[in-house]
């Protein structure tokens, strides 16, 4: 890895510039990959031409991105399946009859997102794939749909007592205690960090005030009254990256059983548990507890399990009560396979850039930056934080973001303050939340991408109009590490403070907004009571 400098930042920079600019997400990643491939070969364009193509063979080949490659498709199969059947409209028909309204759809979709809590992926798939028929139907628009779906993934995964991710999460913890002699438990000391994760703890409560007060602000505003005025739930000129209803045509019929959802999407559910269950529990020695499990689990078999599990159920029921064909079946499952393929290309570049910033030595360079500023030890939360975001949105992983700051955060504040309990569970959480700030918004967030994709929503759009929000939770956040800094240290008192400032700011930008935009206070009207047919 060369020392770069400043020039490491280009590769994460041009991709997310350009995705931005030209609206085309596959143009821009792949720019990002080759730009770092010609800086890592010596500025040579030709070896960096080929280093471009060795990063994308070397993450499609990986194991655990080769079995997330197979998920997606298999998902897309089953879902394929549960649309030509009718099941998908036969649930939206169901639930329809008691959501009444757009406001109604848009917190089902938060409340789904925050009982589905043990894996942001499955959040995505199930929240995304569920509600958007319903969503459609209520004129909520396919950006606000993704906006529910990614801000009750990571973020709710993330701070979930039982996850796929609390196993890594206190994995990382442990090991820098065990360097640092620190004998507090792990769990103790994540658990203690919990309150101090305010950007994840903010981002879930402002989408449900903006699902419950359809008070937006920014390109949301102008997105949900488009849907809500026109019936448009996706701009003119969109692409969706799964646009089912494009890809598979009109279901074979639209009075088709809702067993043809609940069972697939049930088995989907119940195997990715028991498959959590089984390889954490094969790869866990001594006694093993259930966040023990958790951790050792293999997250992309499990969801792979499921998936199939999903693929068989639906093809079993199909074919059994003679709703569809043979031929038929193969047909929706590979049109439900083709359906994945623009997201898949997206995945696969999002992974290759991740390579491109290692070897050009990005995150080292933004570490290096915080590392040397001389400060006082009241204020290394608020710089890990900072940190953390800039990692995490310029190189779209939560998870290597813990990986790469962890390790630095927890020694930085235990040797700074080695008497202040409050700024080690303060730096843990602005770990995590900042690396969550850049899994929840980042354009080359794998989790991001899928949430665009399973709401069926134009990848940019949803960039585009979820930022505006996660900026103002990571504001609110900001705002609280610098009172922590200042001598507060106490999250029963932080966290009531920090609510306030989410509404006063919500509400000065939404009436601000609406001035702009001519929409009084920010509110979209509610949908049918106050738009007629």
């Amino acid at each position: 890895m060369g020392d770069f400098g400043i020039l490491s930042l280009l590769p994460p920079l041009v991709a997310i510039v350009l995705a931005i600019w030209t609206k085309r997400v596959v143009f821009a990643l792949f720019s990002g990959v080759w730009i770092g491939g010609v800086m890592a070969a010596g500025w040579n364009p030709v070896t960096g031409t080929i280093k471009t193509f060795e990063w994308v063979i070397n993450n499609v080949t990986d194991s655990w991105n080769a079995t997330i490659l197979v998920f997606d498709f298999l998902i897309g199969a089953g879902v394929g399946l549960i649309y030509k059947s009718g099941g998908v409209h036969a649930v939206a028909n169901a639930i329809t009859k008691r959501i009444k309204t757009s406001r109604d759809a848009s917190l089902l979709g938060w409340l789904l997102g925050v009982l589905i809590f043990f894996d942001d992926y499955t959040n995505t798939i199930i929240v995304g794939n569920t509600m958007r028929p319903i969503t459609d139907k209520m004129r909520v628009s396919r950006e606000m749909l993704a906006y529910i779906d990614d801000s009750t993934a990571a973020p709710v995964a993330g701070i979930a007592i039982v996850s796929t991710w609390i196993g890594y999460e206190l994995g990382l913890i442990k090991e820098a205690f065990e360097k640092l002699n620190i004998t507090m438990g792990e769990y103790y000391a994540w658990l203690h960090s919990v309150p101090y994760r305010f950007y994840s703890i903010f981002a879930i409560i402002l989408v449900f005030i903006v699902a419950y007060t359809h008070r937006h602000y920014g390109a949301m505003l102008k997105a949900e009254m488009r849907a809500r005025t026109t019936g448009k739930v996706v701009r003119d000129g969109a692409k969706p990256l799964m646009a089912t209803e494009s890809d598979l045509g009109l279901p074979k019929t639209e009075k088709g059983s809702v067993h043809f959802f609940i069972w697939p999407v049930l088995s989907l559910i119940f195997v990715t548990l028991l498959g959590l269950y089984y390889t954490g529990k094969s790869a866990c020695e001594g006694e093993c507890g259930v966040m023990k499990i958790l951790g050792n689990a293999d997250s992309a078999t499990s969801l792979l399990w499921g998936s199939f599990a999903m693929v068989i159920v639906a093809l079993t029921l199909v074919l059994a009560t003679k709703t569809m064909t043979v031929e038929e079946a193969e047909s929706a499952i590979i049109q439900g396979m083709k359906q994945m393929m623009m997201a898949t290309v997206i995945l696969v570049l999002a992974w290759s850039i991740k390579s491109a910033t290692e070897a050009v030595g990005t995150a080292d360079y933004v570490v290096g930056l915080a590392q040397s500023a001389n400060v006082p030890a009241g204020i290394i939360p608020l710089i890990i934080f900072l940190t953390a975001m800039f990692i995490s949105f310029t190189t779209g992983t939560s998870w290597g973001t813990f990986g790469i700051l962890m390790p630095i955060a927890i020694p930085l504040a235990y040797k700074l303050a080695p008497n202040d309990p409050h700024i080690l569970y303060a730096s843990i959480g602005a770990v995590f939340a900042g690396g969550i700030f850049g899994d929840h918004c980042s354009p080359i967030s794998d989790t991001t991408i899928m949430s665009s994709m399973f709401s069926g929503s134009d990848h940019i759009d949803h960039v585009t109009t979820q930022i505006p929000y996660a900026v103002t939770a990571a504001s609110v956040g900001i705002v609280l590490y610098l009172l922590f800094a200042a001598g507060i240290r106490s999250p029963v008192v932080l966290l009531p403070i920090g609510l306030v400032l989410l509404i006063a700011a919500w509400y000065f930008l939404s009436e601000w907004y609406g001035k702009k935009y001519g929409v009084p206070h920010g509110r979209v009207p509610i949908y049918p009571t106050e738009i007629s047919e």
